[in-house]
């Protein structure tokens, strides 16, 4: 090895100096995996200064370093107090200062746009806020007009470069012409899975073992979630979608949708019947089901149960992949596609780890 390469080698085995100091809220199944990403060399430049879930906190240096934190967090630690979170992260000397948003609260991500405001930087996978309501992604942009940045890769597809290439695109200005794609780990996963072979209720129950879904499968048989996910993509192509702009269809039967969860799982055979019924019409002509986003130039945008023929690229789908298709300007021909594992704890967590470094 040369002097230099031996120099070089040398210079990147030694600890960087923590430039970017964090607050972590949300120690769930995502937090929970980024606390451990914290452990390996990528994220040597990172301190954590805090950490909290829904109840409890830390801010105490030795704790936060504990291995267990997550599952201390469960029975030990302060009582939760957004405003001390915050001065551990002012007290840091950092000149990098992130706060990471690892939940799904509508109402913490209402908070996002103030700490941008406040000169703090925001990484998150919280879609609440960016496929919200109108008035709160106008928010938002407003807030970073002023100088703040905001780490979103998590929103959509896990971390795949999507929102990414979106926005390249356009500031390079092409124009998004159509967009389609499957959106959902989970429902992906599915309609995969569904060959008629078995019910659908059988199925769902598999994916909710094997954690596809959310402990609730209705949040992700609603369709509501990829709905939320297609705002965001429209937004970040230039539409200024409202979401009653896109037209949802969800999957949960009427009536089942204002029981409890317990009574829900219970119940979950009344979905097989519409099911088979509509698997069976497309097997007869030929062609699968997915569930599908879609968005066109006019800036129309659904999500719904599709039939597609058996060529379709959502038919070559494995697992709990997601894929996107964008159709632009330049790339009319054939579509930019996008495709790879859309759902998962790591690839999420590192997606938050990416936007984090990206930062410094």
């Amino acid at each position: 090895m040369s002097a230099v390469l031996a120099a070089e080698a040398a210079s990147a085995s030694k600890p960087q100096a923590s430039s970017i100091a964090v607050v972590l809220l949300g120690t769930g199944v995502v937090g929970g995996a980024f606390l451990k990403l914290l452990n390996t060399p990528a994220a040597a430049s990172i301190r954590l200064v805090g950490a909290a879930n829904s109840r409890r906190q830390q801010t105490q240096a030795e704790h936060l370093a504990d291995r267990a934190l997550r599952d201390k967090l469960k029975t030990h630690g302060d009582v939760r107090n957004d405003a001390s979170l915050l001065g551990a992260l002012d007290a840091n000397d950092a000149p990098v200062k992130v706060i990471i948003d690892a939940t799904a609260s509508g109402a913490l991500a209402q908070c996002h746009a103030d700490w941008l405001a406040r000169g703090y930087h925001v990484v998150t996978a919280n879609k609440s806020l960016a496929g919200g309501d109108l008035p709160g992604w106008r928010a938002l942009q407003a807030a970073l007009a002023k100088g703040g940045r905001y780490g979103d890769s998590a929103t959509v597809g896990a971390g795949l470069p999507v929102i990414s290439t979106l926005r390249r695109l356009r500031q390079c200005g092409d124009a998004l012409l159509t967009l389609e794609g499957v959106f959902s780990g989970s429902l992906s996963y599915l309609f995969n899975q569904y060959d008629g072979s078995q019910p659908f209720s059988a199925l769902l129950r598999r994916a909710r073992e094997l954690g596809y879904t959310e402990p609730d499968p209705r949040s992700d048989l609603s369709g509501e979630d990829v709905a939320r996910k297609l705002l965001i993509l429209a937004r970040c192509a230039g539409f200024a979608l409202r979401p009653d702009e896109v037209e949802v269809e969800s999957l949960v039967p009427e009536s089942l949708r204002g029981v409890d969860v317990e009574t829900f799982l219970s119940r979950l055979e009344e979905l097989d019947e519409p099911l088979a019924t509509r698997f069976a019409e497309a097997k007869a002509r030929g062609g699968a089901l997915r569930f599908l986003a879609r968005l066109n130039q006019r800036g129309r945008a659904r999500v719904g149960l599709v039939e597609v023929p058996a060529n379709h690229p959502a038919t070559r789908l494995y697992g709990t992949d997601n894929q996107f298709a964008l159709s632009t300007t330049r790339y009319n021909t054939q579509p930019l596609v996008i495709q790879g594992p859309g759902a998962g704890p790591e690839v999420t967590a590192q997606a938050l780890l990416g936007d984090v470094l990206a930062l410094a």
